[in-house]
């Protein structure tokens, strides 16, 4: 499918965006290993979060899907689970082949994940080794690196570890992990990271501690089933956060965007390089903070993004170089090596993509330089089937002389269903 767009003259409206992709997969897989029942609201039905549904459906849970993107979870308790009879198939999605190699490695069966090419090459060394750690019994290709994965579950010892480099996903692994391990397992962080497994974990009772840097877990204690709000995601708000902060004349409000103190590190960036955007109705739901966004274009300046920002805003950085073509002066980002073992290698895939479209862009090692103001030019993109980099070259056509086609953009299904229709609505050309 492609993505066909031309130069707007100005964005404006109220919309609400798809329920947290994170939250999503922990919400499907705690709800499934706890007491009880859980009910889960606005829950993203996207490619990736449907993947994790079904593979706990092949773990013998009964997961129901009802009106307005609702889900009901019979839980089975933490030893509940079945074998499965087939290879769980996580499709695209790097969070549930690793949060589920955590939590598979504690049960009493065996079983095996695998996943699309793009899985297939995604380093797998960095949850499956202190996974061994613990007395995980992982095999896979090249000793365990790359996927498929067999896992033959069974009693896990609890762990002392130190994260050597900030991932979520191989802390929340753990902590599913820990949860069936003896005694307490403690792991640090060299930077923090989205804490959505923590949060949530604590409201489903959990016998768990967090304190900067450094989290403890003792396990064998049953999880609670609840209900779970889930706000809006703020890597989906994005994209229109920066449109309408580039596009001259465009106003939006976004309503119900979690805000999550280790995901708004977009937000800073944006303010920072002098976008207008005011956080209202503040709340907080499911123990996790939510409110509306409203936006308003403004003159931008080039910024400079280090190594401890990374974490705080990875999914936006194929984004934050698009807003930095439009800014005054020289954005520089650094630190961000994590971009090249995504989806795909998104730093080759946003320069080569905005060099297309006549941007002033050079990738290094770790990120990349932007100098702007540039005026862009519709072209013909590839997405690299990776929804971030498909989104993010949707925005900069907005702003292009011309025509831009952006081919195989069916992967924005993968986070964002319903991202065209949404972007359509607010467009005044």
């Amino acid at each position: 499918m492609e993505f066909v767009l031309e130069k707007v003259r100005k964005l404006k409206g109220n919309i609400s965006v798809p329920g947290d992709k994170s939250i999503s997969h922990r919400s499907l897989i705690l709800g499934s290993i706890a007491q009880g029942e859980t009910r889960i609201y606005n829950f993203l039905n996207s490619l990736d979060c449907l993947r994790t549904l079904e593979c706990m459906q092949a773990l013998g849970v009964e997961i129901k899907r009802g009106n307005n993107n609702s889900i009901k979870i019979k839980g089975k308790g933490l030893y509940g689970l079945k074998e499965p009879k087939d290879i769980l198939y996580v499709g695209n999605s790097g969070t549930t082949i690793r949060l589920l190699t955590g939590l598979l490695s504690g049960q009493d069966f065996y079983s095996v994940l695998n996943g699309d090419d793009s899985i297939r090459r995604r380093p797998m060394k960095r949850v499956v080794e202190p996974l061994r750690l613990m007395g995980a019994d992982i095999w896979g290709r090249e000793n365990g690196q790359l996927a498929p994965l067999s896992i033959n579950g069974g009693r896990l010892n609890s762990l002392q570890y130190s994260l050597p480099v900030a991932s979520a996903q191989v802390k929340s692994a753990l902590l599913l992990a820990g949860l069936y391990a003896n005694g307490e397992t403690v792991i640090k962080e060299p930077l923090p990271t989205r804490d959505h497994t923590e949060r949530m974990l604590e409201i489903m009772q959990a016998n768990i501690k967090v304190s900067p840097s450094k989290i403890k877990l003792n396990g064998g204690k049953e999880l609670i089933g609840t209900e779970i709000f889930i706000p809006g995601d703020i890597s989906s708000a994005a994209y229109f956060m920066v449109a309408t902060s580039i596009v001259k004349d465009s106003y939006l409000t976004i309503n119900q965007v979690g805000v999550n103190p280790t995901r708004t590190g977009v937000i800073e960036i944006l303010k920072k390089m002098g976008a207008k955007i005011n956080i209202l109705n503040y709340q907080i739901k499911s123990n996790e903070p939510q409110a509306d966004l409203k936006i308003e274009y403004s003159n931008l300046k080039g910024v400079e993004i280090k190594e401890k920002m990374v974490p705080f805003l990875i999914d936006e950085l194929p984004l934050i170089a698009v807003i930095a073509t439009q800014a005054q002066g020289k954005t520089v980002i650094t630190g961000a090596r994590e971009l090249r073992v995504k989806e795909t290698d998104r730093i080759e895939a946003t320069v080569n993509e905005l060099k297309k479209m006549r941007a002033d862009i050079e990738g290094r090692e770790d990120g990349f330089v932007v100098i702007g103001p540039s005026k862009l030019r519709g072209a013909v993109c590839e997405s690299y089937n990776d929804h971030r980099i498909a989104m993010s070259l949707a925005v900069a056509a907005l702003l292009a002389e011309g025509k831009t086609v952006i081919k195989n953009s069916e992967c924005i299904n993968i986070s964002f269903p319903g991202f065209e229709n949404t972007l359509q609505k607010l467009i005044y050309s």
